[in-house]
């Protein structure tokens, strides 16, 4: 038999332990460190996973049964609003593990985003139980949550899709130290949109309300989405001037953001 095999427990933990460094599994990220609130584990990694497929899962079942009649609180909308939301957090770990590594940590989830970010989708959820309770007819409008469904698919797309392209280009963090590895990316959904990835998530975010009926939180994202990416994009456009200089300027002309009033 060839020494090569590994005869016994110790053989196959020094096996395990050699080969680590070039099949491993650890969610530490170059050039930034994780927030440290979650641990940056595989296994906290795995357990996200896990609880965000579950409720994916179990969301989509009720959405597509069209919600239980005998809960007044089980409905399509909420049921949506949760795959959605378990969709969205899945999904930046996923586009990035998969097409972005050296950025990849737990904090890819975006669970850890501010603790405004979980205010604002408990404010929302909590108006549309409310609502529901007290006058479920101003929640009877499905053509408002039909466009709702649209608007956050093609946001969800447009996002997923950017993050994709840019590759390691792509940053949830905004860079403004140019490495040797940074591109100027203009192709694809990037010669439509210029900041698609804050597009998609400014119609996925205004979709999850118009799915969920609430005019006071689909008007309170609009004006703070609204105020973040504007300053956000102006801030990240002075570093990207400063990378790629001409060719961003032009491209700027060029290509427009497509939210509203922010050129």
């Amino acid at each position: 038999m060839s020494s090569d095999v590994p005869q016994g427990f110790e053989d196959r933990l020094r096996q395990r332990t050699s080969t680590r460094n070039s099949n491993t599994l650890e969610t530490i990220p170059v050039n930034h460190q994780p927030h440290g609130n979650i641990p940056n584990t595989p296994l906290a990694a795995s357990t996200i996973s896990f609880l965000l497929g579950c409720l994916f899962s179990l969301s989509l079942t009720l959405f597509i049964t069209g919600g239980i009649s005998e809960h007044w609180w089980a409905t399509y909308q909420l049921a949506f609003f949760l795959a959605a939301w378990s969709a969205f957090h899945w999904g930046e770990f996923a586009v990035t593990a998969g097409w972005n590594r050296d950025k990849c940590s737990v904090d890819s989830f975006l669970l850890d985003n501010g603790a405004m970010y979980h205010v604002a989708h408990g404010v929302a959820l909590m108006e549309y139980l409310i609502t529901l309770y007290l006058k479920p007819s101003l929640k009877a409008h499905s053509y408002v949550s039909t466009i709702g469904v649209i608007m956050v698919v093609v946001g969800q797309t447009l996002r997923s899709a950017a993050m994709i392209q840019a590759s390691d280009n792509f940053s949830h963090i905004v860079a403004f130290r140019k490495l040797p590895s940074h591109q100027l990316v203009t192709h694809g959904v990037y010669s439509m949109f210029r900041h698609p990835s804050y597009a998609g998530f400014f119609y996925w975010a205004l979709g999850t309300q118009l799915v969920l009926q609430n005019p006071v939180s689909s008007i309170a994202y609009l004006f703070v989405l609204w105020k973040f990416f504007s300053r956000r994009i102006k801030a990240e456009e002075k570093a990207l001037i400063l990378f790629f200089g001409q060719d961003y300027e032009n491209y700027r002309r060029r290509v427009g953001t497509k939210i509203p009033f922010i050129r």
